[in-house]
């Protein structure tokens, strides 16, 4: 169906239309339900005109999010920013429907990713991880609790960040996080003075405060010896233990588990690359959140999940030698 005859149909066939795509794309029914009416949220409580003007914008991201933030301020209670990435979420996913031109098979060629899908299936064919379900999440939470060694480093390291030293004023405060941190999840920081020096020079305790997800690029971004190095995950997990409901974690597992289940089962669109841009990756994660039907778990919850999927399904060469640790 051409767009622009899509763009002409009535809220209610259109909806119906959006249905049977998602059915035939094997979404869950709780998924399906909710997407079918949070999509057209800025339908039914704006217009069909502003509804169109954000799906078909070119620069969808920063205009999607500032017509739902008025439209959430407008016509619903409390913080607009609870649900502001949810209601993203499901408007992103009713454009690829569009992209590929309201048909109930997506077009390859509207999709750069098929090409790394092919290559991701084909080198993990062996592999089968669960689908994600809230009775996984849960099962991966309690083992992740009755391990003591997790659970007792991440309790020494939240009275690290949270009660020793939260601030980032002093280098001294600084230095000892991030050598603890470059120990506990073995990040291969050689040098950890100049990553301190360059943490304290950014001034980045209002920044964290407020979840600002641009301070993990200046934070990795680092000249060691007239070199420019980059410390991704390590800015992400410096980050996330100062405020982790605001900051996941990039890990090497989390990116396995996240490109497999990309290439299965379509639950988010995005390039591999993608997933070391901070900011796309965090949208990623809330792609994961939603299509699975696991909003009700923090981002926290979400990486610890992640994160022993990835160790289980995903080893590296060397855990066939060395077993039972957290190299995080």
């Amino acid at each position: 169906m051409e767009r622009e005859m899509v763009i002409e149909l009535s809220l209610e066939r259109l909806r119906t239309k959006y249905r049977m795509y998602l059915q035939n794309k094997k979404y869950s029914p709780s998924t399906i339900n909710t997407s079918c009416t949070e999509a057209f949220y800025l339908w039914r409580k704006t217009s069909k005109e502003r509804f169109w003007h954000v799906v078909n914008s070119s620069d969808f991201e920063t205009i999607a999010k500032k017509e739902l933030t008025m439209a959430l301020e407008a016509n619903s209670k409390g913080d607009a920013q609870t649900h502001l990435s949810n209601y993203i979420a499901h408007l992103r996913r009713f454009r690829l429907f569009i992209e590929s031109g309201g048909n109930f098979e997506s077009s390859e060629s509207n999709f750069e990713q098929n090409i790394h899908r092919k290559t991701d299936v084909t080198k993990k064919s062996k592999v089968n991880v669960p689908r994600p379900s809230i009775e996984q999440v849960e099962m991966y939470l309690k083992r992740w609790s009755d391990l003591e060694n997790y659970s007792l480093q991440e309790s020494a390291l939240d009275r690290l960040f949270f009660e020793l030293c939260p601030l980032n004023d002093k280098i001294s405060d600084i230095l000892i996080k991030a050598a603890t941190l470059n120990d506990f999840y073995s990040t291969n920081i050689f040098s950890i003075y100049p990553v301190a020096k360059h943490i304290c020079s950014l001034n980045i305790d209002s920044r964290l405060a407020s979840g600002d997800v641009t301070l993990v690029k200046d934070i990795q971004s680092i000249e060691i010896n007239g070199k420019l190095k980059n410390f991704y995950s390590f800015a992400t997990k410096y980050c996330s233990h100062h405020n982790p409901l605001a900051y996941p974690i990039y890990d090497s597992y989390v990116d396995e588990v996240l490109r497999y289940l990309r290439s299965r089962d379509e639950f988010s669109t995005f390039k591999d690359i993608e997933l070391k841009e901070y900011e796309i990756f965090k949208r990623i994660l809330e792609d994961f959140r939603v299509f699975y039907g696991l909003e009700n778990y923090n981002l926290k919850q979400i990486d610890q999940y992640l994160w022993q999927l990835g160790k289980e399904y995903f080893p590296k060469k060397y855990e066939k030698q060395i077993k039972g640790e957290k190299s995080l």
